[in-house]
């Protein structure tokens, strides 16, 4: 098992090393909106290796809906998303949703996607390794 480990996290670790680990950029409040803060005023630059995933919390009041967004990063937010999954019914009030995303302004407007193809962002395999070195990691602690 460890050395099933240590190849992922050289495999990681190559990737990162190869220039794939780019800077992206998220749209960000820090306090909750009532609009949903998708404007240019808004886009910041995550922090490089750090920040490599935008977090969006959507919280369902009675009078209305209200927005937080940030950069974070991927175990972070994977952590927050789980944990507040039991609290995530869209349309009921007190409703509060987390979601992950690792590409630029991902927690933006939402876009109207094809439904019949699943694809994987270009950017998202590193972020995807380290999340499963971390996973391991975590499972031999």
């Amino acid at each position: 098992m460890w050395i099933q480990l240590i190849c992922v996290v050289c495999c990681c670790w190559g990737l990162l090393g190869t220039g794939l680990a780019l800077q992206i950029q998220c749209y960000q409040c820090e306090e909750f909106q009532a609009d949903d803060c998708s404007s240019p005023e808004f886009i910041v630059n995550c922090t490089v290796n750090v920040q490599d995933t935008c977090q969006k919390e959507v919280m369902e009041k009675s009078d209305g809906i209200l927005y937080r967004k940030s950069c974070a990063s991927s175990a972070a937010c994977l952590i927050a998303s789980a944990g507040y999954q039991s609290f995530c019914t869209p349309g009921k009030v007190n409703s509060v949703c987390i979601s992950c995303c690792d590409t630029s302004l991902c927690n933006g407007p939402r876009t109207k996607r094809n439904r019949s193809a699943a694809v994987m962002h270009p950017g998202s395999g590193p972020a995807i390794l380290m999340s499963l070195a971390v996973a391991l990691l975590t499972k031999q602690l």
